[in-house]
Order: structure tokens, then sequence, then C-alpha cells
């Protein structure tokens, strides 16, 4: 039951519905501008994400669909959410009557429709389209394994259902694709491919709810005969249908064998009844949405925080099927026992906020999370970097599934402890992703490769070795806790104490000159010096240090956030939602407006945090300031909006901020909650004067893991000028300590 404004007016009408807190998503924020996502039909964490493609390639159509395009080329049944990698797209489904023929080179000739954005409708679970040059209604939804598709037809004898597994875009390219008939109602396959991760693997089983009179195969564009196998095939079928006739179609995937795919159907869609799994799908998307509930008189707000929320359960992605088969990432059939493998980990983004989200909101899938992981260093030897469809994509940088397994452990999520120690080990003493030379100077100098990222580099390993030396120290291993403690103090082997900036060195230790902060260079992933500054979460009082003092520290802060690119200044495509030299579309800049906190200027948290919220996102289309990045972007809304924050995200405590919201209010496992409250809340009431936890006074900018799952009341008096002189005794989370 969702709170409404004022108590009296809700006893008043106490008859009247409450709105579903599904109705409050938008799933088209961010198709517009960078944000990459599609609107389509999935399930939480879902196997199936059944969305639209407009069937043209480019950067905006990274996850297939993009709000200023016109048309769509079909329906296919894997997407990505808010990444910059252009793969998946899997077997394309398009409805097809004799009403409209153009083809156009942009779409490789592909059929297509217009349609228009009043013809288009989504909520989470369920979307729906009218193709409108042929007089199609198109409507989508899913379970966890199935996508469902519904077509309502006019009367035309020349109907047809094109599917098409030679379609690709963007990275991804079929390798080797097959069709065969299973019987008049049924066709089955796989598709396999290769993009940003190198072999895909996809088995489907489609069954339609009518027999279909003919069909044409296609390879190579050429006609031929069922089985059908190559790079290139499609098969077409052939249907007479009467005004208004509907066909329902069923789509089980596997990433094993067709054994799976078929359990998919059997196990989670066994008849044609698309209005009902529409319903389950809205009936489970409106469960996990009342894990948290907020009050606020400001739609916008609601929407925002919602569709957030939403699309922070958009991955990981389940990877096994029924029969806990999958492709496993050494390339064979592996096999999950007594849990769901996932894949889809998006890490280097996903650490930060994401995960530490799922310990509170997602504690019943966060085990098999860890022990996906874990599964995956099982089959290679290593954990995953940036893992995909049971692949390593080796994208980005770090070894950042290290602090997810750390967070979890300490917060008391069941796995095997030694086997995840010795995966973080392991995968922190590895000779390539040039750890070997790190672990031998100290640091990565600079080098020839395109995305050599040194400094980056640098930074973002000595963070999760001080991961793996807390872990060490829990499990007695006081060797190992010594010597990664000590490596999580690399970052200063590359800091410049004459020019106050983190700095490439050459491989004699030489800094490299000339050196110009605001500059994009080779040095740091995706960012500036100015940008990766703030990345010591583990030391941010020996950060405070080098650069001389909380005063110095401060104006240093102050100066990220006010120098503002010049107009002559080259910004790459992801400084995206800048505030001065932050940029809050990319991830290494997200915990730093919250670094006031550790210099007595903790209004300046409350004002920034507020500012960010307010103005990098909105209800709109283009309403994410930058790549939404599998759950991260949306994952530092639900933090921020809440009033809490894990600037490091595998210490267990969570920096304060000023809540956006009147009150909010999460439920727990056992019957627990969380209740966030304000007193004297307002727009201009914008700044903290008291803070009290449980009926006490809280002395400390932070809370801890336990308090929230505990259940319990964070209270927040409210004040329109800031309140710094009140909390300058206040405590902030001890360096090298884990509060569980």
């Amino acid at each position: 039951m969702f709170w409404s404004c004022k108590q009296e007016l809700k006893e008043e009408n106490n008859d009247l519905p409450e709105p579903l807190f599904t109705s409050y998503v938008n799933t088209f924020i961010g198709t517009d501008g960078p944000g990459n996502t599609y609107p389509g039909a999935t399930l939480p964490f879902g196997m199936v994400q059944l969305s639209p493609d407009i069937g043209i390639p480019g950067w905006d159509r990274i996850a297939g669909y993009f709000y200023k395009d016109a048309i769509i080329t079909g329906f296919s049944h894997t997407h990505l959410s808010g990444t910059g990698a252009g793969d998946l797209y899997d077997i394309l489904v398009m409805p097809t009557n004799s009403k409209f023929s153009k083809k156009i080179k942009e779409n490789n000739y592909k059929p297509f429709s217009r349609y228009s954005h009043d013809k288009e409708n989504a909520t989470p679970g369920y979307y729906m389209v009218d193709l409108l040059d042929y007089g199609i209604k198109a409507e989508l939804t899913a379970t966890n394994r199935v996508g469902v598709h519904r077509y309502t037809f006019p009367k035309d004898s020349a109907t047809a259902i094109h599917v098409d597994l030679g379609y690709a875009i963007n990275w991804d390219k079929p390798t080797d694709t097959y069709i065969e008939k299973v019987n008049d109602t049924t066709i089955q396959g796989y598709r396999m491919s290769t993009g940003w991760a190198k072999d895909q693997r996809i088995y489907f089983v489609m069954q339609f709810s009518k027999p279909f009179k003919t069909y044409i195969v296609y390879k190579d564009d050429e006609v031929t005969t069922l089985p059908v196998q190559g790079t290139n095939t499609k098969i077409v079928l052939k249907y007479n249908t009467s005004e208004g006739e509907q066909l329902i179609i069923k789509t089980g995937l596997s990433t094993a064998n067709f054994e799976g795919a078929k359990a998919s159907l059997t196990k989670e869609a066994p008849d044609f009844n698309f209005n009902h799994y529409k319903e389950q799908a809205q009936k489970m998307w409106e469960k996990e949405l009342q894990k948290i509930k907020i009050q606020t008189i400001d739609n916008d707000k609601k929407r925002i925080f919602y569709t957030m929320l939403y699309q922070s359960m958009l991955a990981p992605t389940l990877l096994s099927d029924h029969n806990g088969r999958y492709k496993g990432a050494n390339d064979t059939i592996a096999y999950a026992h007594g849990f769901d493998r996932y894949d889809t980990f998006s890490l280097w983004d996903t650490f930060r906020a994401a995960h530490p989200l799922y310990t509170i909101i997602q504690q019943e899938r966060v085990p098999d999370m860890i022990k996906s992981l874990l599964a995956h260093y099982n089959e290679t030897g290593i954990l995953p970097v940036w893992s995909m469809q049971g692949n390593e994509t080796n994208m980005m940088i770090g070894y950042h599934a290290v602090p997810v397994i750390v967070d979890a452990y300490f917060k008391g999520f069941q796995f095997d402890a030694e086997l995840a120690y010795k995966a973080c080990k392991e995968s922190a003493m590895v000779d390539d992703r040039q750890i070997d030379i790190y672990k031998d100077l100290g640091y990565i100098p600079v080098g020839e490769h395109h995305e050599n990222w040194s400094v980056s580099k640098t930074m973002e390993y000595a963070y999760d070795d001080w991961c793996i030396a807390m872990f060490a120290k829990d499990l007695g291993k006081e060797e190992d806790y010594a010597y990664f403690i000590k490596r999580s103090q690399n970052w200063k082997n590359v800091y410049n104490d004459k020019k106050s900036w983190l700095q490439p060195k050459d491989s004699l230790g030489n800094f490299i000159e000339p050196f110009i902060p605001k500059e994009y260079t080779p040095y740091f992933c995706e960012s500036n010096a100015w940008q990766y500054y703030w990345f010591v979460p583990q030391d941010i009082n020996g950060l405070i240090e080098k650069t001389g003092g909380k005063e110095r520290f401060a104006q240093k802060l102050d100066s990220m956030f006010s120098y503002y690119p010049e107009s002559e200044d080259k910004l790459p495509i992801f400084s995206t939602g800048m505030i001065g030299q932050y940029a809050h579309g990319n991830e290494p800049s997200h915990h730093v407006a919250y670094l006031y906190n550790y210099v007595g200027q903790p209004s300046k948290t409350q004002e920034l945090t507020h500012k960010i919220l307010k103005e990098q996102y909105k209800n709109e289309p283009n309403g994410h300031c930058g790549n939404e990045d599998c759950g991260q972007m949306s994952s530092w809304y639900i933090f921020s909006a809440l009033g809490f924050y894990p600037v490091n995200p595998a210490q267990g405590a969570y920096h304060i901020t000023a809540p956006l919201f009147e009150s909010a209010e999460m439920r727990l496992p056992d019957n627990k909650t969380f209740k966030v409250r304000t007193k004297n809340f307002s727009d201009k009431n914008t700044y903290i004067k008291k803070i009290v936890l449980n009926g006490k006074p809280l002395n400390r900018m932070f809370i801890t893991h336990k308090e929230i799952i505990d259940g319990g009341i964070l209270e927040f008096e409210m004040d329109d000028a800031p309140n710094d002189a009140l909390f300058l005794e206040a405590l902030l989370p001890e360096p090298n300590k884990i509060y569980r």
C-alpha cells in the first residue's frame, strides 16, 4: 500500500485503491541520450530481455532501441542494459503482411515498420507497439527464461512471421545458426555468435498458438529446405489471418541445449495465456518494487525513483536453465548444483553501489550471485572482470569481483569462504593484465597499449588489495594480510608530492611530463587526473594527508566541482553529467561528493548530492546523464535519495547525506523494516540539523549495514542553512575496519 500525502486524507479515502508501484516506472528513461537502456519486457535479473530493435547500428542503438528513431525491424530476445557494448540481439521475430514491402539499406534490407510513440506503451514486464505500416499490434511479455509475443492482425492472406537468426548489428556477428521443424506449431534451433563476448550460445524452442500454413527457409538469402544450418539463416512462417485474430508465440531459451530450452517452456510457460504471463510479470515486479516505499508529493521524483529501482534489477541476468545447465566460461556445458547461475557482471561499474544495494534488498539472490562468481573462477582459474553469456570480455580494469565477494562475506552471506578467499587471492596474483608488473614495481608504468590506463589500474588494484587484506585478516591469514595491506598502499607510488597529483610514471620511476590534469590521456581509464584523484576509498585519510591536510583537501574538492571544461577542451563521449571536472555520467566520480564529510563540511555533500539527484536524473527518455551501466547509475540514485551511500563498498558503512524524500521505508526479510524519517522537510530545508537513530542522537556521519538490516528508524531534522559546526566532532568510518 502506497503512502498518501496526508494521513487524514488517507483515512477519509481509505476505500480508494492505491496505485501500483509498477505504474510509476517509466521504462523509456535512458532510451534517448547516453543512457543506452531498452524499454522491452523482462523480469528481475531474468534471462530474457524481449525488446524492440530499430535494426540500425550505432552508439545510440547499443541496446537495440533509440527513442528518436521511427522504425522497428523486429523484436529480439536478449539485450544489454545501459552499457557501451553493442552485443546480443538474439533471435529476431518480425510479423508482416501484404500491406507493406518497402526495404531500406540502413537496416540491411530487413522487413520493418514505422511506429509512433503515441501508439506505444510499456510497463515492467510488458511492451506494446502498433506496427503502423502493417496494421499489426505487437505485445511482449516474459517469464524468467521465456519470451512471449502476442500479435493482433488485420485480415490478410499473406501474414507472415519472420524468425531471423542472421540478424546482427553493432559488435554482434552470428557464427553458426540452425533451424528445424518439430511439428506444425513448433520450431527449434540455435544461434551461436561472437562479438564483445566471443563464444555466445543460445538454444531456443519456439511454439505457436496456431499451426503455420506453409513456410519458406533461407540460407544466406537463398531459399533452401529444413533443417538449415549456416551463419545466416531465417524462416518465414505463413498464415491466413482474419480481422482481429491473435497469434501467441513462446520462445524458451537455454545457453546449454535444446532440453534446457524446452524445460523453460514446460516449467514457466506451459500454455498460451498471454494475459496470465503479463499479470505474473507485473506481480513479480510489484513485489520487488514494494521493497522500498517513499513518500513524496512530486510525481516526477516518484517516477524517477521507481524507474531507478526497476533498472537496478535488470542485471546480472540468469545464465543457467531449469536443468541447472549453462554455457561455462571455459566453453564447456557446466552445471549449477543447488543455485541459479548468473552472468552479465559489469563489475567495474556495479561493485560501487549496485552490489551493496543487493545486499540490502536482494538478500535472497546475493549468495547465488557470489556462487556464480566462484563458478567462473572454478571454470577459468580467475574471477571475472566483466563477464557475459558465459564469457570473459576483459572489459575495463581491476579485479572487482573481489570487493563484491568480500562485502558479501563480511555481511554474513553463506558461501564457501575458503574457496572465495582462494579465488580472490589468485585473481590478484596472476601475471596478465599487467598485474605481474604491478607486483614487481608497485605500480603500472606507462606503455604503448591504447588502453594502458596505468594510473587507474594502479589505484583500482590497490583498492581490491585492501579488500583481500581485510578478508585474509578475518580468516587468520596474517602473512597474506601483511602482504596485501602493503599492496593496498601502492596508490602512493604514483603520487607526485611536488605537484599533489596522482601522475603516470615510466618503468624507471620518472613522472611523465608534460602533465595536464584535465586532459584525457591513455593513463586514466575513461577519465582524467581530476576524476581519478579521489579513488582511494580504502585510505581517504591517507589521501587527505598527502594532499596537505583537511583544508587543502577541501579546497581541491571545491576546485573539482567548480573548474569547468573550457569550450576548446576535447571531452570524450563518457564525460557527461559534468559539474566542474566531476562527471556523474561515469563511475569513477560517484563517491566524490561524499568526501566533504571527511573534512567537516557535510553541508557541501548534502548540496551536491541534491544537485545531482535533481539535475542529472529526469523523468523523460533522455533522463540519464550517462550510460546506465547495468544498475550502477540507478543504484547511486536509490542510495543517495534515501540519504546514505557506500563510499568504500566493502566496508559495511554508508556515508550520510540529506534524503530526497519526506520519508522512506525499506522492507527487509523476517518482517523487519528500516525507515527514514524527516522533520521540517521542505524544498528549502535541504540541510541536516540533527540525526537520530532508533531514538538516540547519532554522533557520526555514517550508519552500518547491520543497523539497516536489523531494522530501525533513521530520523533527520532538516534546516534551510548549513550546520557544519554541529558535526565537527561527528565520527567517520575508521581506516582498516570492517563494520559488521
